[in-house]
């Protein structure tokens, strides 16, 4: 590769570095564990991407752990631009929206072609939920709000309105990557009708 060339790519990567500093500023619903400051974009990728290093051996099948955090610390980069989506909002399609397949485009494409064309592969493949990779990284996905909502006295559940039947219909994708993460959620979802911070 020319020195040209070389820096061409380093003034692309840095571009899209200075970009990605945005997901800090989106808000999502969910708060902090035991506080009522809400958590944003880049808080939560870097929890889930700790999470699935912790908790890859609970994963079905073995995964690609490189390729889970990889998807975990950009799944949400569309969001810069889309907006962050309540994933009990029934008035708003959460599958790969046009708005994030546009957001992808834009943003991925800041950098270096190759390395754009990697990330919005990975990005795809997050969004589809077809691989082993995919089903573990969702399984994270789901699982770090209902910790944070059991950890804050039903937080947005109970905020928002939200019943068991929601939650389950929402959070039972967890087993597609990991019935033991699967079986403890669910456990925790009817404690927590049990204990009254998540209506029936």
């Amino acid at each position: 590769m020319s020195r040209t060339m070389n820096t061409e790519n380093l003034l692309r990567q840095i571009e899209f570095i200075k970009e990605v500093d945005k997901l800090k500023y989106i808000l999502r619903k969910t708060k902090l564990f035991h506080s009522d400051r809400n958590e944003n974009d880049a808080e939560h990728s870097w929890h889930l991407a700790l999470m699935a290093m912790v908790l890859a051996e609970h994963s079905n099948v073995p995964v690609d752990l490189l390729r889970v955090i990889k998807m975990l610390l950009i799944h949400d980069i569309v969001e810069i631009d889309a907006g962050d989506t309540f994933i009990y909002d029934s008035r708003k399609n959460h599958d790969n929206t046009l708005e994030e397949r546009v957001a992808a485009q834009r943003i991925f494409g800041l950098l270096p072609e190759p390395q754009a064309e990697e990330l919005i592969t990975i990005w795809e493949e997050f969004e589809a939920q077809e691989t082993n990779e995919a089903k573990f990284a969702r399984a994270m996905d789901r699982l770090e709000p209902l910790l944070q909502n059991t950890s804050n006295n039903g937080g947005t559940w109970a905020e928002f309105g939200v019943t068991y039947d929601q939650v389950i219909a929402k959070k039972q994708v967890m087993a597609r990557g990991s019935d033991t993460i699967w079986q403890y959620a669910e456990q925790l979802i009817n404690d927590s009708v049990t204990s009254g911070i998540l209506k029936k």
